[in-house]
């Protein structure tokens, strides 16, 4: 006999160019091979900035109930401008007058087993902290980043919301999930006193079903090739100023070429999706590495991992300020079996997972120096095709559907 699970959720198809969306969709997907039934509570999707409305590509065949939501900033401002408690938690807090009832109509009539609710967006735990208070159900609260750091978030009413939603959250929930092992430990020292035997670690992955797909596309379609004898390097993905500074890296760049090493005939490196373009497209045009580093535009998902199995090798960046998280990407990169040069923190959790994948090209995002060395290195390695590449072990290791064999797990356990 199935159990059934209500999963709370902002990212959800239609939603694009969101990491988060792939880690629900796929529970949703895989949860019935493990006696679960989901059904989800989202958003309308006129709350996505960016979505694809009319489409069900990627959406799981399970019931899905969209809730009233407005994002305060375009839809309740006037000239731009909102009062503050509009917007607290998140500009999305009118999704909770919408969602608690909606929610209190789907645990009628499908009565659930067990609510399960993802962060970010904080307003998906309030909702399920409201729906459990309500009904005594059971609750799982899925942290796929921390909803606080020591500068994070740097509103004080923001912040004062978030502490305050965490605090609960992890009080209250039967489980709190993480998706690092640092994170399990930063939650353990910030809540001394809840029993770490309730929180749990499920990584992030890729979908295999995903991959074999784009592999079978790009063998009836491949991917434009570039010109003979030019290597090609390729990140998918913002690059924030702060936790994946790219600066150290272009001056790099730019020493390599005025030392000859790399040309424009030669490399080739795609910032797709990179955020900030304005300002980095400035900074490559001083550094005179424009001809080099191409910052392009988004593309769909499947399109992104068409390129990311055409390219030479990939681009992974995290700084130091986010030691404990891992970029979701970090999954794919592996499942793809392209050599990766990873940009981070050597003691942070994306360089240990890279290790632990086989990967050696690890370079301090913060030094140039470091960077020029390692990126050296790195191009004469593919160039002689002997550049480290993933262990077939580790890459199965990271499938969602393995991951959501963990989740399973974890809700049996918490029903006993």
């Amino acid at each position: 006999m199935s159990r059934k699970l209500l999963a709370i959720a902002y990212h959800y198809p239609p939603i694009h160019r969101s990491s988060g969306v792939h880690r629900t969709v796929n529970f949703v997907r895989h949860l019935p091979d493990h006696g679960w039934q989901p059904s989800v509570l989202t958003v309308q999707p006129r709350a996505y900035e960016e979505a694809d409305i009319g489409t069900t590509e990627n959406q799981p065949p399970a019931p899905v109930r969209r809730a009233f939501a407005l994002d305060t900033r375009r839809h309740l401002s006037i000239r731009g401008r909102y009062a503050k408690f509009m917007a607290i938690p998140d500009r999305w807090i009118s999704w909770w007058l919408g969602a608690v009832p909606a929610g209190l109509a789907m645990i009628r009539r499908e009565k659930p087993d067990i609510i399960w609710s993802t962060y970010p967006i904080a307003t998906s735990h309030l909702i399920a902290l409201t729906l459990h208070r309500l009904t005594g159900l059971p609750w799982v609260a899925d942290f796929r980043d921390p909803m606080t750091d020591e500068d994070y978030p740097t509103d004080p009413l923001v912040r004062k919301s978030f502490l305050w939603i965490e605090r609960m959250a992890i009080r209250h929930c039967s489980r709190a999930i993480f998706t690092t092992p640092d994170t399990l430990a930063l939650y353990t020292r910030r809540f001394p006193d809840i029993n770490p035997a309730r929180y749990s670690v499920i990584n992030n992955g890729y979908d295999e079903d995903t991959f074999l797909r784009v592999e079978k596309s790009l063998a009836e379609k491949p991917f434009p090739s570039a010109p003979e004898g030019q290597m090609v390097f390729v990140h998918s993905g913002i690059l924030y100023r702060s936790e994946r500074n790219p600066e150290p890296f272009f001056g790099a760049l730019a020493e390599l070429r005025d030392e000859g090493f790399i040309c424009a005939r030669r490399l080739k490196v795609v910032l797709r999706a990179s955020g900030d373009e304005d300002y980095y497209q400035e900074r490559l045009e001083q550094l005179g590495i424009d001809d080099i580093v191409f910052l392009e535009t988004p593309t769909p998902y499947s399109e992104a991992l068409r390129e990311m199995l055409s390219v030479d090798g990939l681009l992974l960046f995290q700084a130091a300020n986010c030691n404990h998280q891992i970029p979701a990407k970090a999954y794919e990169y592996i499942r793809s079996g392209k050599p990766v040069l990873t940009l981070t923190d050597h003691a942070g959790n994306t360089a240990a997972l890279m290790r632990e994948a086989g990967y050696d090209a690890i370079a301090d995002i913060a030094s140039k120096e470091d960077i020029k060395k390692t990126l050296s290195e790195f191009i004469a390695q593919i160039r002689e095709g002997r550049a480290a590449v993933p262990r077939p072990e580790t890459v199965a290791n990271y499938s969602r559907a393995r991951k959501t064999a963990e989740l399973a797990a974890i809700l049996d356990s918490v029903l006993g």
